[in-house]
């Protein structure tokens, strides 16, 4: 039997409408703010109360359009102590660096805080340095911080005042690989990713690589034993399943707005069967098994397709045999599941509401 490794908090059932919590958005011109605001509106336990930018001014629908006659705020230059005064609950959105010289003042403000950016995911300072270049400024809080990926550490988010909100990389990896690791069916080191973006996964913000001359019609592979999300992997994957994990993690650039398809080659070890219909039937099921519950991983039969879950907060996950080595395939909505839709799933746990509200529709 393999054993879980969280538990969603039972439901409790009240005649007494609950109290809105008033939740406030940092950095709120992005991608992921904009999917975030879009989930927030349909919370009914969630009042967007401030959003911010230290660049633009104006109503909400100057930058984000779509959110025309839905929303009635606009941006501003807020303090973290005029921000802890509007708001209970805080979603930074900005991006590392910027992120961790704001979140002690936010705390400090009395405010709870779901960090999506990179700064409070590694527990290691120095390992901070060496991927991101930057020396951490609030190394007291590495290693203690939740990681919030609830299917993993759904136990440990009820009441926390800070959560550090996991990338949309690394989600895709983690899910996919996380069960077959903890029941040592799969080989610990060797495990190559081959992972592909959407354009929108590397921001808003105008770059050469992401103009539609460079990246329409094309694939393009980037940062090749480089990216910042791998010791992220290597970290949460080796704290899961109590061995030291090693991936090689290479991802791609490709021509569609959103989503992520990760392939996955990893060595079964002698603990499992050789490649066989049935060994790839038992290892189905045992990931079935361990995410049993877990509202928003799907362990599929079909080959998983970015197109089944665009716009939700599903992750998609399957795997087949072939020549003695498991290849495992998983799907998600960068801007959901691996941003906006699992940050608030995170509120969900943090704050005690049921962990699927406004994530399914």
């Amino acid at each position: 039997m393999l054993a879980h490794h969280s538990t969603t908090p039972p439901l409790h059932h009240s005649t007494t409408p609950p109290l809105m919590t008033r939740v406030a958005i940092l950095g709120a011109t992005g991608y992921t703010a904009l999917e975030l605001i879009k989930i927030l509106l349909r919370h009914p336990e969630a009042e967007i109360t401030a959003i911010t930018s230290r660049s633009e001014r104006g109503h909400v629908s100057s930058v984000h359009p779509s959110l025309s006659q839905r929303l009635d705020l606009s941006f501003e230059n807020l303090s973290p102590q005029q921000l802890g005064e509007r708001a209970e609950v805080c979603f930074c959105c900005l991006p590392h660096v910027a992120s961790m010289e704001s979140v002690p003042q936010l705390l400090d403000a009395g405010m709870r805080v779901i960090d999506l950016s990179a700064d409070y995911r590694l527990s290691d300072p120095g390992a901070y340095e060496q991927w991101y270049g930057h020396v951490h400024t609030d190394p007291a809080r590495l290693g203690r911080t939740v990681y919030g990926l609830p299917e993993l550490f759904g136990d440990r988010i009820p009441g926390q005042t800070l959560i550090a909100n996991p990338g949309c990389y690394t989600s895709t990896s983690i899910l996919a690989l996380a069960p077959l690791l903890s029941a040592g069916l799969i080989e610990p080191t060797g495990i190559i990713i081959d992972a592909k973006s959407g354009v929108s996964g590397a921001g808003r913000s105008p770059k050469t690589n992401i103009l539609y001359a460079e990246c329409n019609e094309s694939i393009s592979a980037y940062a090749v034993g480089t990216h910042r999300h791998t010791p992220e992997i290597d970290q949460v994957l080796s704290g899961v399943s109590g061995q030291s994990v090693e991936v090689i993690f290479t991802p791609h650039l490709t021509p569609m707005d959103r989503g992520i398809l990760a392939t996955i080659y990893a060595k079964p070890t002698g603990r499992a069967k050789p490649a066989s219909e049935a060994s790839q039937a038992e290892l189905l099921a045992a990931m079935k098994e361990f995410y049993a519950g877990k509202p928003f991983v799907r362990v599929v039969e079909h080959l998983p397709r970015t197109k089944d879950v665009a716009h939700t907060n599903y992750c998609d996950i399957s795997l087949r045999v072939v020549q003695d080595r498991v290849i495992l395939l998983a799907a998600l909505d960068n801007l959901i599941k691996g941003a906006a839709g699992v940050a608030v799933q995170n509120f969900n746990l943090m704050c005690g509401h049921a962990e699927t509200t406004a994530l399914i529709v």
